[in-house]
């Protein structure tokens, strides 16, 4: 295994360039551009001693709808760890070109409160490539550790459609067959919450910026990303989430923007179901379980 350290966070801007060069044609099958990797990269990304910016998670907090703590929102550590995601996503070893991807699932397990004031360190890395029935899968999870200790990781699983290693799953999703819950509480979300998120999160990916760039990748209009459906919807249970404790979403559908939602929640032998279901039509957006540890 490889680990590459950074000194500061890498730069979101060019590689968002870097990671569009795949698609355009001529330049994608160039060398150092065309992605080859036939397998997870065996490499780790890791950058130490991450301070938060007081001024960026009030920003955060604000357009999440977090009320203001002493410790870190539930999935503030992957907007630090944006950098280190797209350094490894348009790294020709990654298997597939970032463009087009679809972030499928998430996995995290909060093992206890991150302060505000904590500094801690990230360490980035991909994994288990494997079938889907339409594509494939492919996982990258980041660690948060402090003082050495780990105290918070997460999982994305990201789906790339087409033949190639197609099959069937093998092992069967967290949440097959979860639904989401009822519920009464709405959410009105303006056409610009792709735009003000991407300021916080730093995923400037032309799908959540504007109809017109969206609609070149085959969406009606400009979608929210769903790190901020999840961040929401962990907002709406704040002060009933335990110190310790596993979320699993899965994103089924794609938020289109402007457009009103419903959030709805049950609990049940101790375990939270959330869900995030559109007002307009039949669709669930974002299904979830928080699972005490």
């Amino acid at each position: 295994m490889t680990t590459r350290d950074f000194k500061k966070a890498p730069a979101a801007g060019p590689k968002l360039l870097k990671a569009a060069l795949p698609a355009l044609p001529g330049i994608g099958n160039l060398p150092g551009i065309k992605h080859t990797g036939a397998t997870a990269p065996d490499l780790v990304l890791e950058l130490p001693h991450v301070r938060t910016d007081k001024a960026h998670l009030a920003r955060y907090n604000e357009i999440c709808g977090y009320a203001p703590t002493d410790t870190l929102p539930p999935l503030y550590p992957h907007f630090a760890a944006f950098g280190l995601h797209l350094t490894l996503m348009t790294d020709t070893a990654f298997p597939f070109a970032p463009m087009g991807l679809v972030h499928l699932r998430n996995h995290l397990e909060h093992r206890r409160p991150i302060g505000v004031d904590e500094e801690f360190d990230l360490a980035v890395k991909a994994h288990d490539l494997r079938p889907h029935p339409k594509g494939q899968l492919i996982d990258i999870t980041t660690t948060a550790r402090v003082e050495g200790v780990p105290v918070w990781s997460e999982t994305m699983t990201i789906f790339s459609r087409g033949r190639k290693g197609a099959g069937e799953e093998t092992t069967r999703p967290p949440l097959d067959g979860v639904d989401a819950p009822s519920g009464v509480v709405e959410w009105k979300l303006n056409g610009n919450l792709g735009r003000r998120f991407a300021s916080v999160s730093g995923d400037r990916n032309p799908i959540h910026l504007y109809p017109l760039t969206a609609k070149a990748f085959g969406f009606s209009s400009n979608i929210a990303h769903g790190m901020w459906t999840k961040s929401a919807a962990l907002a709406a249970l704040q002060n009933r989430l335990p110190k310790a404790y596993t979320v699993d979403v899965e994103f089924r559908k794609p938020v289109l923007l402007p457009t009103t939602v419903i959030f709805g929640s049950r609990v049940q032998d101790g375990v939270t179901t959330f869900g995030v279901t559109s007002a307009r039509k039949p669709g669930t957006h974002l299904v979830g379980q928080v699972v005490p540890a």
